[in-house]
């Protein structure tokens, strides 16, 4: 037998009541097999499998990858909406985010443009008036996808830098709970640089948002990237 530690995040956390369990399995058990265990337990956990990816040892994973002893796996629902190499910066934080700060960083003598985009909590969904909201997230893997969306798109675009930053918890109205700094010696290449990241953001990395209501709380209904849904039911359930 092998030992593994399961992960559950976001509405999957809530569906099987617990955020992480250790487990004994038999040799050979693949992450599909493991989780049609789960599905077996939770019925409600088949309707969400098109919607899901899987994670081993902090990295995306595809159903038929066969687990070791000792492996963290992690069942990731869709994502709602560190300091990496060459002077860009990845973080994930719990306390609010400095924007002037983070701006400081990352400038250039050379750069003649900084484009700051900041997502703030606003006080509705769709007309329905909101208190607060929280996040939670994959952290490690977070930071690991944060980085390599940033060295990427630094690689798209003719920027100097770029900043990601991300708060867990609660937040309140007005609050950022994201941050997305691109610095460039022209304004084009940082607007584009910008959006891009929180674009991808918003649909590659582990993060999930919940929204709280005077009368009740839901996880936020996101969309994983087409391509990462792609990869992963290209090797089936």
């Amino acid at each position: 037998m092998m030992r593994v530690k399961v992960l559950f995040f976001g509405v999957l956390k809530d569906l099987v009541g617990k955020a992480e369990e250790s487990l004994d399995l038999p040799p050979g058990t693949t992450l599909g097999s493991l989780f049609s265990r789960y599905s077996q337990r939770y019925e409600t956990l088949n309707a969400k499998r098109p919607s899901i990816l899987f994670a081993r040892n902090q990295e995306f994973a595809t159903a038929d990858t066969v687990l070791s002893d000792n492996d963290e796996v992690a069942f990731l629902p869709p994502v709602s909406g560190g300091s990496g190499g060459d002077g860009h910066i990845f973080e994930i934080v719990r306390g609010a985010i400095n924007a002037r700060q983070l701006v400081e960083k990352l400038q250039r003598p050379e750069d003649g443009a900084v484009v700051v985009f900041e997502g703030v909590v606003r006080n509705n969904t769709k007309g329905r008036p909101t208190t607060h909201l929280e996040y939670e997230c994959y952290e490690g893997m977070a930071k690991e996808q944060m980085a390599r969306i940033g060295r990427e798109i630094a690689g798209q675009f003719a920027i100097g830098r770029i900043g990601m930053v991300h708060r867990l918890g609660r937040l309140e109205i007005g609050e950022a709970s994201v941050v997305v700094v691109a610095t460039a010696p022209h304004r084009k290449p940082a607007f584009e640089a910008a959006l891009e990241g929180i674009n991808r953001l918003k649909h590659e990395v582990p993060i999930w948002k919940k929204e709280f209501f005077a009368d009740g709380a839901v996880w936020v209904d996101g969309e994983w990237d087409d391509r990462l849904l792609t990869d992963s039911s290209k090797h089936g359930n």
